[in-house]
């Protein structure tokens, strides 16, 4: 018979996510992992294979608990365009309140490791589209709300919208100012006029 895990696997794999998000995938090395985490080597391999692995599981559980909570604001009813605004103002503040100046785990995968690992790019990539479907999905309800002007490409909105909070999210690890990132997203929102 297996022996059962003595440990929350998915409390041990917030922890790597956390490690991952503040260090980066190549910064963090197997100890940092097993320090954070709490468990020895041979549970980090036995439970999650390699590093490799455990960082795919990381971006997933990242997906799921903070991207999704994303998703469902932005895909919410009720007034769309007050959705994506309060989504970048958001951004502000969350950036302005978080002292580690971690940014965004999938930007910083991407800024990272690119296209170097195809599991990795696909899995970044996917997320990246979930958000740009859930911009579109809120851009096409302001239209239908007269939120926003029919003649705007709510596509092509959402396109400008992912990367711009991309970049957003890339800026603020450097200069995490919170009026120059309110003056950047004044201008991002401006579009929507």
């Amino acid at each position: 018979m297996a022996r059962s895990k003595a440990f929350d696997q998915v409390a041990v794999l917030e922890k790597a996510m956390e490690v991952f998000w503040q260090q980066g995938y190549e910064a963090t090395s197997i100890q940092d992992l097993v320090t954070a985490m709490g468990i020895n080597r041979g549970s980090l391999y036995d439970t999650f294979t390699d590093k490799r692995q455990l960082f795919l599981k990381a971006i997933a559980h990242y997906n799921q608990t903070v991207v999704n909570t994303v998703i469902e604001r932005l895909k919410a009813p009720g007034a769309a365009r007050q959705a994506i605004e309060d989504h970048f103002h958001g951004i502000v503040e969350q950036v302005a309140n978080d002292t580690q100046c971690r940014g965004c785990l999938i930007t910083n995968t991407i800024v990272e490791l690119g296209r170097q690992d195809g599991a990795i790019a696909l899995q970044t990539k996917a997320n990246l589209q979930q958000i740009e479907d859930a911009f579109f999905c809120a851009l096409l309800q302001a239209q239908d709300q007269g939120e926003i002007g029919p003649d705007k490409d709510a596509r092509a909105l959402a396109r400008y919208f992912t990367t711009t909070l991309q970049g957003l999210r890339v800026t603020s690890k450097l200069n995490p100012d919170p009026t120059v990132l309110q003056d950047v997203v004044t201008l991002i929102l401006s579009v929507l006029d």
